[in-house]
């Protein structure tokens, strides 16, 4: 995989069937590569595409309008972070020290964009970011660095889900107990 990938789109839907239906709009209005459709709680679709900015802007639009009436949340990330993609595939556990950082959102499309715009920000490691499978919905991201570096991730990437209402809580542990790492990383 390249360091960036061009863009990666999601729309997250309150209805089951309508976010089955509107990935199938997505998938056919642009030349895009699927990277999840899937259902996550409570009760909630999630559709994920990437490729390039105009083909994913195009996709997530598509998925937006077929169905406008259920959408949670929605982003498009031009040149998302590798390391967002990683901890979403399964935490990185090679850094346990250092202060830790919590990212807590009410959606998964927020969370994503949090934990992008927090590794942009600052020289942190993002750990873990988890999203809606039981967590009633919500999505959290975890990193470690130094107490400077952690604070500004986390105040960066909480910013945009505070600006949109979208924010549960922001944490940064500047010492954490090995007890903490050992049970939550």
């Amino acid at each position: 995989m390249s360091d960036i990938l061009p863009a990666v789109g999601m729309v997250e839907f309150s209805s089951i069937g309508a976010g089955i239906e509107a990935s199938d709009a997505m998938v056919k209005a642009a030349s895009v590569a699927p990277l999840f459709f899937k259902t996550i709680c409570p009760g909630k679709f999630v559709a994920a595409v990437g490729g390039d900015v105009a083909a994913v802007s195009a996709s997530v639009a598509a998925g937006r309008e077929r169905a406008a009436d259920v959408i949670v949340d929605w982003l498009v990330i031009p040149n998302i972070h590798p390391a967002v993609l990683t901890a979403l595939t399964g935490a990185d556990l090679t850094d346990r020290r250092g202060a830790l950082g919590i990212i807590e959102t009410f959606s998964v499309a927020a969370i994503i964009r949090a934990a992008d715009a927090a590794v942009k920000a600052a020289q942190v490691r993002l750990t873990d970011v988890r999203i809606a499978m039981g967590l009633g919905g919500k999505g959290y991201a975890l990193m470690v660095g130094d107490v400077g570096a952690v604070r500004a991730a986390v105040s960066a990437g909480a910013a945009g889900a505070a600006e949109s209402g979208l924010l549960v809580r922001q944490v940064v542990i500047p010492k954490p107990h090995a007890d903490v790492y050992a049970h939550v990383l």
